[in-house]
């Protein structure tokens, strides 16, 4: 089972990065959606969140943002269409008369997205620092921060698009059905704009879903320790930042394994 899975995930990378447009759409979209809004917003004199908060570029505010995407795009949307797409092509029919078990179909699955999720959070944190001057975390701590949160928000991410890949009725629909759900997660999450700006009733219903959690992670690596008391409850609350990733990661295996099928559903 294991071997199979390494196996898989190999061979789905390889399928990933020959795909142009899932390369673009997925993998280097948060890179130029950074380049984009540092490029747009770029002021001289540094945007601040409010009396006594230091003032922070541009890519400084977008990048913890954009980490974040980056783990909604490579999980969530990646998965959930390109797995729609292989059923209603037949090739989860096929593969189903192999050996291959779901087990190791999902570990190929996953293996792809953590190997495509780090190689596109180095490109975006390598861009953000050497093109735009953003500083890095200097604590050991912020890293081990920024870590769990990305591997928590990553694997989660990827379970919920393997479940929702059972919404689309077929691989022409499920573009359709699936970027709409991210696109609005990510702009009700403070992807877009920044989360301070919201609503405080839309920070408090965002909250009920991962993305917001995802990025309450990446700005507290990532963003001066003042910056907290912008965010709902005045704090970073890393606690509950891992419990809400915990509890999706939970939802997201146990709904993947009960609706995962090898054929359409109208076969």
């Amino acid at each position: 089972m294991i071997t199979l899975g390494a196996h898989r995930a190999a061979y789905e990378v390889r399928g990933y990065f020959r795909s142009g447009d899932t390369l673009f759409f997925t993998f280097l979209f948060p890179v130029f959606m950074l380049a984009l809004f540092s490029t747009i917003f770029d002021d001289q004199g540094g945007i601040s969140g409010g009396p006594g908060m230091p003032p922070l570029s541009a890519a400084e505010l977008y990048l913890p943002a954009m980490l974040a995407a980056g783990l909604l795009l490579s999980g969530f949307q990646n998965l959930a269409v390109d797995i729609a797409m292989e059923r209603s092509d037949g090739t989860l029919k096929r593969l189903g008369g192999t050996p291959l078990s779901p087990v190791s179909y999902f570990a190929g699955k996953i293996g792809q997205v953590l190997t495509t999720g780090v190689l596109q959070a180095t490109i975006l944190i390598a861009v953000a620092a050497v093109v735009f001057g953003v500083p890095l975390p200097d604590t050991l701590e912020a890293w081990g921060t920024f870590a769990w949160v990305f591997l928590l928000g990553l694997v989660a991410s990827a379970l919920l698009g393997i479940a929702v890949s059972a919404l689309p009725r077929s691989g022409r629909s499920a573009t359709a059905v699936v970027v709409p759900i991210a696109l609005v997660l990510q702009f009700v999450s403070g992807v877009y704009i920044f989360f301070w700006q919201l609503p405080d009733w839309l920070q408090y219903a965002a909250s009920a879903f991962p993305l917001v959690w995802m990025a309450r992670g990446m700005r507290a690596a990532f963003l001066p320790d003042e910056y907290a008391a912008l965010e709902p409850g005045d704090g970073w609350e890393l606690g509950w930042v891992a419990i809400a990733l915990g509890i999706w990661l939970l939802v997201g295996l146990i709904l993947s394994r009960a609706t995962f099928r090898w054929i359409r559903r109208d076969a």
